[in-house]
């Protein structure tokens, strides 16, 4: 017989904990004073798994000539307590950082697996993918209803998603390698420059030493997606190693449930590949370097669309062809004091035709930056400098001489320079402060400042953090707005557009509690305001068949509130929901109106049960969204203003097969919701040969055309794909 008794951290008994032999599968649970006895089969040691929700699984290898065990677990609370860097640059920890920093691991993200980052993030509170197009659903991330472009994507902290990757760079990233992805919302520019108006999502990859030797993660579902993850880890030496992802993508069966003559979801062909090497020097300082590369081949259109109309007017398609390459990385300086040399680059090349129109784009993207921390007393310091290069080159007049004939690619120089002042006025209150300054060789010089502050309780369960802050952003809406590349809509820029500038202001506060009988519960909440000027807004309505870009000549703003709930129960049910309200308008002339493609109320959740003896996870993960604005094509159009309440719901069963296997099935989008039927206008005459227009190109209503409509895929709040069930099989070897 093996006795033992099991408690917290802080000496208290812990019931309803598993005690499992792995070996024979057979365990039994501690009592109410943490105590169990168990028989075991020999002499021999065996390996024993403790668990119980609310705390980490502990392993230990015993026999009965050990005597009485002593086993402490350790609250999954403390997770709260691990090191972030997106929201000062400086690992610090999660609980003492003055910028509130959401962490979201990769165990959150397989309770509603995807073939996708962009999908993956439909279950984060304020963070809403926003699909774009009907025909080839692009996408981008909004955070607190602020579109895509405002959204910066990092990769291991470098500015590696920007640009035209905002549109289909998303794809591709191989989630067996993701660590965790860390959330800021709010501006961050006095960090990161422009791009990081709304907020900033850093992808965290998994360091080699924490990561396992394989993992592998592969799903289909009964539309005919196959989904494949798989990382490996591999050393060279004692002080090399290394990290491989692949991912790889395939849908290649056209479905069009909704009967109006267009595929209901992109055709893809996607394959990427990642590599990153860590290798510690001499004087144990690291050197971390990575690359990826994506090649992508996604179709939408009319149902017989082939390879062969590519291009042409005959049979409507839109033919996307992407091949990007990155790599990334950081050097620690083998000196005494802290420096870090960061680079980054990127290339991304797009090949693609929007019916007959034909898009070519080549971007390259060149950064570098020097940080220096420094303690001084009761100040943390952070220094640096930063240089980014981009160069763009497309098929648009955006690129072209004003004779309309030579080409002049665009070529940005953007220096910068930053100081950031942590100051710790007591252990439980510290002020953060910060400023920028870049140099756009476009538009000149550009200030950033920043400030925030945070004190908190001694035990550390409350915390108020707020803070104001100033974004900038350099937009180009061609690399941006995929609105802009349809070819449904003349583009029109009436004005040299300027940069884009904010204020926001954002407090924050969380509450954390804890139970006797180890129930644990985290209460978050957020209050923001956003203002904008300069804000470029495509204007939809003015001219149903242009797209009419200018800076605003007024305000607009982003302002509500969030609400967050995280609660984990000793009986194995765990919950995580979310609720956003808002308000996204702008103001000109003397007239408010509500921003296109916002809602003014978005809640998400994720429910899940562990049933321990049968290593059995039951998660249902849902959203939804209030009405929002949509474009229309004018007083005649007959589709509705405004979306209804739409909803995705999705349900998983998982069953654990040993330490190594296991397995998930269930059913994505339950409720079967999707969009009208009538979304696309004039999805049959998508070359608007029956469209009569007048001498300056407005439409004129026909007996054929009543309406007043042109072919436009821009009326597009929810994705097309319909309810699906999925199969998928994971494998770990640590």
């Amino acid at each position: 017989m093996l006795k033992g008794q099991v408690k917290s951290p802080k000496g208290e008994s812990l019931e309803m904990v598993q005690v499992l032999i792995k070996e024979t599968g057979k365990g039994i649970l501690t009592d109410s004073l943490g105590k169990f006895e168990l028989a075991i089969p020999s002499k021999e040691k065996v390996t024993l798994q403790f668990s119980r929700l609310g705390f980490q699984t502990f392993y230990k290898e015993s026999g009965p000539l050990d005597g009485d065990l002593q086993i402490v677990l350790t609250a999954i609370d403390n997770q709260l307590d691990e090191v972030v860097v997106s929201g000062t640059l400086q690992e610090v920890s999660r609980l003492d950082s003055p910028v509130p920093v959401e962490v979201y691991k990769s165990s959150f993200f397989r309770s509603n697996p995807a073939p996708s980052l962009f999908e993956s993030f439909q279950n984060i509170n304020g963070v809403r993918p926003q699909v774009n197009c009907n025909i080839c659903n692009t996408g981008d991330i909004q955070i607190n209803g602020l579109a895509g472009p405002y959204t910066m994507i990092l990769i291991d902290g470098m500015p590696i998603v920007s640009g035209l990757a905002t549109v289909y760079g998303l794809s591709g990233i191989p989630q067996a390698l993701i660590d965790r992805i860390e959330v800021v919302k709010g501006p961050a520019s006095t960090l990161y420059g422009s791009e990081a108006v709304a907020g900033l999502i850093n992808v965290i990859t998994k360091r080699p030493e924490n990561a396992p030797l394989v993992s592998l993660d592969a799903f289909g579902s009964t539309w005919g997606e196959l989904n494949l993850d798989l990382g490996i880890k591999s050393s060279f030496g004692k002080n090399i190693q290394s990290l491989t992802g692949v991912n790889t993508f395939w849908y290649d069966t056209p479905i069009d449930n909704n009967k109006d003559g267009m595929t209901d979801l992109t055709l893809q062909k996607r394959f990427s590949v990642f590599q990153k090497l860590q290798i510690t020097q001499k004087k144990g300082t690291i050197f971390s370097l990575a690359g990826r590369y994506i090649h992508e081949d996604r179709w939408g259109g009319q149902m017989n669309w082939t390879p062969a109309f590519r291009g042409g007017d005959v049979v409507y398609g839109e033919s996307i062809r992407t091949q990007r390459w990155e790599i990334f990385g950081n050097y620690q300086l083998p000196v005494k004091e802290q420096i870090n040399f960061q680079f980054s680059a990127n290339g991304h090349n797009q090949d693609s035709y929007y019916g007959n129109v034909f898009y070519g784009a080549d971007q390259r993207i060149g950064f570098g930056q020097m940080t220096w921390n420094k303690s001084v007393g009761k100040n943390q310091l952070l220094a640096g400098a930063a240089y980014r290069l981009t160069y763009y080159d497309d098929s648009t007049p955006a690129t072209a001489e004003r004779n309309g004939q030579d080409n002049s690619p665009f070529v940005t120089h953007l220096p910068g320079l930053f100081l950031q002042n942590e100051l710790k006025l007591s252990s439980t209150q510290s002020l953060l402060g910060g400023i920028r300054y870049d140099y756009n060789t476009v538009h000149g010089s550009i200030w950033s400042p920043r400030l925030n502050y945070k004190i908190s309780s001694d035990d550390k369960s409350l915390i108020w953090r707020t803070s104001i802050g100033n974004g900038f952003r350099v937009a180009n809406v061609f690399t941006e707005d995929h609105a802009a590349l349809t070819g449904a809509r003349q583009v029109v820029f009436e004005e040299e557009l300027d940069p884009e500038r904010s204020w926001n202001v954002n407090t924050n506060l969380v509450k954390k509690i804890y139970s006797d009988r180890g129930n644990y519960f985290s209460l978050e909440g957020s209050v923001f305001y956003t203002q904008f000027s300069n804000q470029i807004i495509p204007d939809y309505e003015t001219n149903p068949n242009q797209i009419i870009y200018a800076n605003l000549d007024g305000t607009s703003r982003s302002q509500g509130a969030s609400f967050n709930f995280d609660g984990l129960w000793a009986n194995g049910f765990k919950l995580l929901a979310g609720v956003t309200l808002m308000d996204v308008s702008f103001e000109e002339n003397g007239t408010r109106e509500r921003q296109l493609f916002t809602e003014r109320f978005s809640g998400v959740w994720t429910v899940g049960y562990h049933l321990h003896p049968l290593e059995l996870t039951i998660d249902y993960t849902g959203n939804v969204y209030s009405p929002m604005r949509l474009p229309l094509l004018g007083e005649l159009d007959d589709r509705a203003e405004y979306s209804p309440w739409w909803s995705l719901q999705n349900i998983q069963v998982t069953k654990g097969l040993g330490e190594k296997w296991e397995i998930y099935g269930g059913i994505k989008n339950l409720l079967n919701y999707t969009p009208p039927a009538n979304s696309i206008a004039r999805a049959f005459d998508p070359f608007d040969r029956g469209v009569t227009f007048d001498g300056v190109g407005n439409v004129v209503p026909t007996p054929e055309n009543p309406n007043g409509l042109t072919f436009d895929p821009t009326y597009m709040f929810a994705p097309n794909q319909g309810i699906r069930g999925f199969l998928g099989v994971r494998y770990t070897w640590r």
